[in-house]
């Protein structure tokens, strides 16, 4: 996912108007792109899994969910990034640009040996600056553990193997059952 595509620096318009149909995708920091790679399978259903779950429960809410190709857009220190989060949920009725949101309340990534590092550092730091982020999830694709930081508890990390996590977000609970349905483990 970082390699970097090109050194150019584009202006966010002319990101957005290549992102639009493009062959392959790539995150934005400041006029830089990089490169996203390929996911793996249990990455794919892992993702899968969460959004069969919680789609259900967002019908006749003011919630959008969206897996995989909705880019969430910060603005930090006078630098325009935009991400593609594994699973980005929004809420907020004014928050529905065509190509990204601003404003989400929960953000999940599937951890990989290439992104882990960048999940758990970079942008962890950058999604804490979105104030209407209540939850970021890091699910693991070869342990049945899920990494939570909630706004609520200063971010602090809890790490839950068995049972079901709360999503204040949205209020209600997601079972660990449900994350790794089909999903080999190991």
């Amino acid at each position: 996912m970082t390699n970097l595509a090109r050194h150019l620096k584009l202006t966010v318009d002319d990101y957005l108007t290549a992102e639009d149909g493009a062959d392959s995708r790539h995150e934005y920091i400041d006029g830089e792109l990089y490169a996203m790679t390929g996911a793996s399978d249990r990455h794919g259903l892992i993702t899968l899994n969460i959004a069969s779950a919680l789609r259900p429960l967002l019908r006749g809410t003011p919630c959008q969910l969206f897996a995989n190709d909705m880019k969430v857009r910060l603005h930090i220190q006078n630098q325009d990034i935009f991400y593609y989060p594994d699973l980005l949920l929004s809420c907020d009725q004014n928050d529905r640009a065509t190509y990204y949101r601003t404003h989400p309340c929960l953000l999940v990534e599937v951890l990989s040996g290439s992104t882990a590092r960048i999940d758990r550092r970079e942008k962890f730091w950058a999604y804490q600056t979105i104030p209407s982020l209540q939850e970021y999830l890091l699910i693991s694709q070869t342990a049945r553990e899920v990494e939570v930081y909630r706004r609520a508890r200063d971010w602090a990390q809890e790490i839950v193997t068995e049972g079901s996590i709360r999503l204040d977000c949205l209020d209600v609970e997601l079972g660990l059952e449900a994350i790794y349905e089909d999903v080999p483990l190991g």
